[in-house]
């Protein structure tokens, strides 16, 4: 039986103000796409920033409807952060009854798509088909497999140019009670789920250039992130999110210039806090 989730394709932080989180990331540095408005039944919109094999979206509800009402509890009662993992898969209708064969529980397929504006003009349209996981299974935030039918409409060029040389995801962190539990968990979502000790927890492989997950508890992940407050990061969510980069000189640089301020941390990377990444601790780093 081949298992269908081959890595992390793309991850999203659910916000307040969509607007004003764009903002904060392009004085960090990023490259947005145009906002992409979804339909009207769904009332969110979106930017996306583009990496060579991966990507971070910014989520925001522009007008409140009756589909958006767990986006609008959410934000209510955890606050904006990193809330979800979308991943790759060849078929969102094959994966179903691949992964309950496995003994995975999954809800109903999805198929949806959106106007894409053009960085030079014009529109084109991004089509998906998803499939999500039973909440009941995941231990942390929204988690789900994305087939892009329309993959050169998301991963154009132009959108993956970034100031501050940022490359791809260079992984997700999670605080969690049990932490070896967690990532054990997580592993059998992927078909090349692997767990190991890491950094005073555990982290799970994920796939051929694919984000590993990192899985924490409370104390560790604070020793990972000196001097930084962990706690406004959302509790049903994950804590922080790793980008790789060329060069962190060139990305210090980009930072200081924008008045973003920032920590060393323990692996030689360099961390802005929560309040300047809409509630998710963004560590850059060049491994």
């Amino acid at each position: 039986m081949t298992h269908p989730v081959l890595g992390v394709d793309h991850t999203y932080l659910l916000v307040h103000d969509l607007d004003a989180s764009a903002e904060l990331y392009r004085r960090l540095g990023f490259t947005l796409s145009p906002r992409g408005l979804h339909s009207p039944q769904k009332g969110t919109a979106n930017y996306t920033i583009i990496f060579t094999d991966d990507y971070l979206e910014l989520l925001g509800v522009v007008s409140e409807t009756e589909f958006n009402i767990p986006q609008r509890q959410s934000l209510a009662s955890h606050g904006e952060g990193l809330q979800a993992i979308a991943n790759r898969t060849a078929s969102a209708d094959a994966a179903k009854p691949a992964l309950d064969a496995l003994g995975l529980k999954t809800g109903d397929v999805s198929a949806f798509s959106r106007p894409l504006p053009l960085p030079g003009g014009g529109e084109g349209i991004a089509s998906f088909r998803t499939l999500t996981f039973d909440p009941q299974e995941v231990p942390l935030g929204h988690f789900f497999l994305c087939q892009h039918e329309t993959r050169d409409m998301v991963w154009r060029p132009e959108l993956q140019q970034h100031a501050n040389g940022a490359v791809a995801l260079g992984g997700i962190v999670g605080i969690s009670e049990t932490p070896r539990k967690t990532a054990e968990t997580y592993a059998r979502f992927y078909a090349a789920g692997e767990v190991s000790e890491a950094e005073g927890g555990y982290r799970v492989i994920t796939g051929e250039n694919s984000a590993p997950l990192l899985f924490l508890d409370r104390a560790a992940a604070q020793k990972l992130f000196p001097g930084i407050d962990i706690s406004g990061t959302p509790a049903n969510g994950f804590a922080g999110l790793r980008i790789k980069v060329r060069d962190l000189t060139r990305t210090k640089d980009v930072l200081l210039n924008h008045g973003v301020p920032f920590e060393t941390t323990p692996r030689g990377g360099i961390a802005v806090k929560p309040h300047d990444a809409s509630g998710t601790i963004i560590e850059f780093s060049e491994n």
